[in-house]
């Protein structure tokens, strides 16, 4: 017997889900752009009663994962929708949860709503305008209401990990470490919040990706918070912290997810939670976020070379780790920086050359190919040709910046090992802790390396003009 499509199979699962209630046929299934880490679809069905539109999150690939601890999967995502609607937290209707019999994967289907979730859109656009004026306020309101759901009542504390912030710490740089790829800054980091441990807090229900871009907005009002697959039980303060990191300010020097000021939070959360702020809380948070985000986005490159979601987008922001690390930078050790100039010369003698390559590829991306389609492929489209930028500026700026490293690197050590080795041994030294991490000389190298790394990889992130500012 043939295998059923992707179609047949949830045409299946509305006859079961609706049993009954007139379910007629499945009008359309499309895949949407958003969705780095768990495909979203827009399901269009059409019943006796009329036609109606469903959302659907789904595992990528439509792969079964087993639930842990720190993955606890996307039927306890739904759970915590549904605890979070019924505690006056905007959120979509959960309608269905795939089973292993649906043979989709892990998801589940929701209400559809309409609104607005792109963080750049909300944080810039005029139709936005008014409200940015108390979503700050508004964040802060939704936020103190997500930590006083009763983790014992839902039954969510069997289901979730509780983690202080030192396994935390400890969890993402065991991520981190597992990769094997020697980047210091994140590792200065690590040290730095474990040196700088938050007291004094009670553990409560944490979203852990709370921030501009997982909630949807009308010009009027929040009216669902999206996302909610790495929630677990911790400091509530990482929730505050989160959505002051600058990758979601998009562009915008407001720290509050590009929208809004601190106070305004922080006034939000104390009106409804009926506890203040310690805005040296919240800063900690938000280093560890640079942090965390550092390491997911090596996260995602990592996934794409060992599969199955082999898409161009996650080798894309697997390059985003520096944007992150040049925010940790601005952070701790800020400080002059020396940029990394091109070479000048005569160029290869090849006709054309590597760089006109790159460029009439992406040119084609950006036009032919973005002018004629839309939705993911469109989208797709657009990372890789920002992909290709990044090879363009690697190409000129890449072997100049790894040299001055080197060279940097050999001083500091007084050694002429290569550069891996070299690197390698810092890595090392900060994890024993052999390396103080107030020595002038390590904190300028760092300062050095990772702003002339993002100016190959997103020159026009605000981190990076901040570092040299």
């Amino acid at each position: 017997m043939a295998e059923l499509t992707f179609d047949k199979k949830l045409e299946a699962v509305y006859k079961k889900f609706y049993l009954d209630q007139d379910f007629e046929e499945l009008i359309s299934v499309d895949r949407l752009s958003g969705g780095a880490s768990q495909e979203t679809y827009c399901i269009n069905i059409r019943t006796a009663t009329g036609d109606k539109v469903h959302a659907m999150r789904r595992s990528p690939g439509g792969v079964t994962v087993q639930p842990t601890q720190g993955q606890p999967g996307l039927a306890t995502e739904a759970l915590l929708m549904q605890c979070a609607k019924a505690n006056d937290v905007p959120a979509p209707e959960v309608y269905y949860v795939l089973t292993p019999e649906d043979d989709l994967g892990d998801g589940f289907i929701m209400q559809w709503i309409e609104g607005e979730a792109l963080g750049a859109r909300i944080s810039r656009s005029d139709e936005f305008e008014n409200l940015r004026k108390t979503l700050a306020y508004e964040c802060g309101r939704v936020v103190a209401r997500i930590h006083q759901i009763d983790l014992d009542e839902t039954g969510l504390r069997d289901k979730l990990q509780e983690l202080s912030p030192a396994a935390f710490i400890e969890q993402t740089y065991g991520r981190y470490k597992a990769m094997e790829p020697p980047q210091p800054m994140i590792d200065y980091t690590a040290r730095w919040l474990m040196d700088n441990l938050p007291e004094n807090f009670t553990p409560q229900l944490v979203h852990n990706d709370f921030r501009n871009g997982n909630f949807m907005v009308t010009a009027d009002e929040i009216v669902a918070v999206l996302d909610w697959e790495v929630a677990h039980i911790g400091d509530p303060m990482r929730d505050l912290g989160w959505i002051c990191v600058n990758s979601w300010r998009f562009g915008s020097e407001l720290p509050v997810g590009g929208f809004g000021e601190y106070e305004d939070l922080f006034r939000g959360y104390s009106e409804v939670s009926g506890e203040a702020v310690d805005p040296a809380a919240v800063k900690y948070w938000e280093v560890f976020g640079s942090f965390w985000w550092a390491v997911g986005c090596l996260g995602f490159a990592e996934h794409y070379r060992t599969g199955p979601d082999k898409t161009v987008e996650r080798p894309a922001v697997g390059r985003r780790s520096s944007e992150c690390q040049v925010d940790c930078v601005n952070l701790l050790i800020p400080g002059e920086v020396e940029l990394v100039q091109p070479e000048t010369g005569p160029g290869d003698l090849d006709m054309p050359r590597a760089d006109e390559l790159l460029i009439s590829v992406r040119d084609f991306l950006r036009t032919d190919v973005m002018s004629t389609t839309s939705g993911r492929t469109n989208f797709l489209a657009r990372v890789a040709s920002n992909s290709l930028d990044i090879v363009l500026r690697e190409w000129q700026l890449g072997a100049i910046g790894k040299q001055l490293e080197h060279e940097r690197l050999q001083s500091f050590y007084d050694s002429p090992a290569s550069l891996k080795e070299l690197r390698w041994r810092l890595v090392n030294e900060l994890r024993d802790g052999s390396q103080a991490l107030d020595d002038p000389a390590l904190q300028s190298h760092l300062r050095h390396t990772v702003v002339n790394q993002i100016a190959i990889d997103q020159p026009k992130y605000t981190g990076f003009k901040r570092s040299i500012s």
